[in-house]
């Protein structure tokens, strides 16, 4: 099942007004009468809201009354009232899907995709970096973001970390905790993963075509069966779920705030504002300070992490200052 913004009108029109009208009923006729269409397209949309998971109570000689919303993250869910100018607006959602950052990078060629979202309940072959797979079971929070920067290529290696940032603020935000962010672009409460952050660019003549922002969010997944599943994983540090905090955010919340703050950090690097998305992102770091292992492909380097640099790169100390841009990092020590 794949649904987008632009599809299913006819149904959001009947589920808009039911939305508005949430607290009387609605008879068939009315809603005939002053959406202008037929008894029977009535019906068959009304039929489509319940199997799309919305709770419709129906009674005889008053109508139809919405009692509560779905639990899917539809794109008309997302997109009514998200307080972006981009970024969302134009959003796909599907049942299952291999991965939304094959799918989003499918649809990333087209410029008119430029701020779409790709969702999925699940994904069969979620992504994670360095070609690894993400465990994705429903209950989390799997989706991509195709964008067309302005900033120049050699930001391109700070954009995981800003946007690590972005996410970061918009769980702060939402669940009234301060995440942690472990370098290059992993977000941890108390220790354990919680989310991760995959980037894949398009380049061409140095100049950047387009990115595809990968974001993994465990908000309500079945930690215990994960962890088994991956405790024989290189470098697994734990498992973190969301909806063990805080009971009363919903998904679409955090989705919603997320993509605000990812397009307030977004600007900041179409401006060359990077200084201060590092500033922020090392007031969050847990790995700032730390004695740190990091496996490279050119091997293995330890010292003290420092800071990370204008690109992203982390800094580490040890007999020479040493510039990291990618690799597995293990927290050691203060």
């Amino acid at each position: 099942m794949v649904y987008s913004s632009k599809d299913n009108q006819g149904v959001i029109k009947v589920l808009s007004f039911l939305k508005t009208h949430n607290t009387e009923y609605l008879s068939g006729q009315d809603l005939s009468d002053v959406l202008k269409i037929s008894r029977v397209a009535v019906w068959k949309h009304i039929k489509k809201i319940k199997e799309l998971g919305y709770k419709i109570e129906s009674k005889q000689k008053l109508g139809y009354r919405l009692v509560s919303n779905t639990n899917l993250l539809l794109p008309w869910e997302i997109t009514q009232g998200l307080k972006t100018k981009k970024i969302g607006h134009q959003t796909y959602y599907f049942d299952s899907v291999n991965s939304t950052q094959e799918q989003a990078m499918k649809m990333a060629q087209d410029p008119k995709n430029n701020g779409a979202l790709v969702i999925a309940q699940s994904q069969t072959e979620g992504k994670g970096r360095a070609g690894r797979k993400w465990i994705s079971p429903k209950g989390g929070i799997w989706l991509s973001i195709i964008l067309r920067p302005e900033f120049d290529v050699s930001m391109v290696t700070l954009f995981p970390i800003a946007s690590a940032l972005a996410l970061s603020n918009a769980i702060e935000k939402c669940f009234k905790i301060k995440p942690e962010l472990k370098w290059p672009n992993d977000i941890t409460i108390q220790g354990k993963k919680v989310a991760g952050i995959l980037v894949d660019a398009s380049l061409e003549s140095n100049k950047i075509e387009n990115i595809v922002l990968g974001i993994g969010i465990n908000f309500d997944v079945n930690v215990n069966q994960i962890e088994k599943d991956l405790k024989n994983t290189p470098n697994f540090y734990g498992v973190a779920s969301l909806q063990k905090i805080k009971k009363d955010t919903t998904p679409l919340h955090l989705i919603q705030k997320f993509l605000e703050e990812l397009e307030n950090i977004f600007e900041l690097l179409n401006k060359d504002q990077n200084k201060k998305i590092i500033k922020e992102w090392t007031k969050r770091s847990s790995t700032i300070g730390k004695n740190v292992e990091l496996i490279t492909r050119d091997g293995k380097i330890s010292g003290k992490a420092i800071k990370i640099d204008d690109d992203g790169a982390l800094i580490i100390s040890n007999k020479k200052n040493t510039r990291v841009l990618a690799g597995d990092i293990i927290h050691l020590s203060k």
